[in-house]
């Protein structure tokens, strides 16, 4: 490996730089507002936008985990606290009594109704809106392209299960 190889080129740091900055500190006020205005935690909000997206409200325990990328660990202490706080419950699956399924519960379902509206106006008014259509449909692009690339790779070299 030569010595070039081992550090970013100038535009390449710059653009790694960047994009690190711009995606915690993006995070940090998005989360901000989140806990503002509804009171959810990051983790609350990413959990009940994943059931509510499912067609009756409801997941198993390894959906929701797999769809969040999260480890066993810390979907079960999530969803003991969402328990604790009536946002979900969790049930017996009937389809395999090893797993469990998670539901949305009414309470719940009404938070995320009313978290999502001010958190989609925060996603544009911080970034969404600051992007040309053109520039949207180029970070699309990008997104979707190393996106691909990482689940090629993981074919390859399966990752561990989480």
């Amino acid at each position: 490996m030569t010595p070039e190889s081992q550090w970013l080129s100038a535009p390449e740091g710059r653009a790694w730089r960047s994009y690190l900055r711009m995606h915690g500190q993006l995070r940090a006020r998005l989360l901000q507002h989140l806990m503002r205005d509804s009171g959810l935690s990051e983790a609350d909000y990413e959990v009940l936008v994943t059931l509510a997206g499912s067609p009756d409200g409801r997941m198993t325990s390894r959906e929701v985990r797999c769809a969040l990328i999260w480890e066993k660990s810390r979907l079960s202490h999530q969803v003991r606290r969402m328990e604790q706080r009536g946002l979900i419950i969790r049930e017996v699956n009937p389809a395999d009594a090893r797993s469990s399924l998670l539901r949305l519960t009414e309470w719940g379902g009404e938070v995320i109704e009313r978290a999502v509206p001010p958190h989609v106006e925060r996603v544009r008014e911080h970034f969404l809106s600051l992007l040309s259509p053109a520039e949207l449909e180029l970070l699309t692009r990008v997104g979707e392209r190393v996106l691909t690339h990482l689940a090629r790779e993981d074919e390859v070299d399966p990752p561990r299960e989480i």
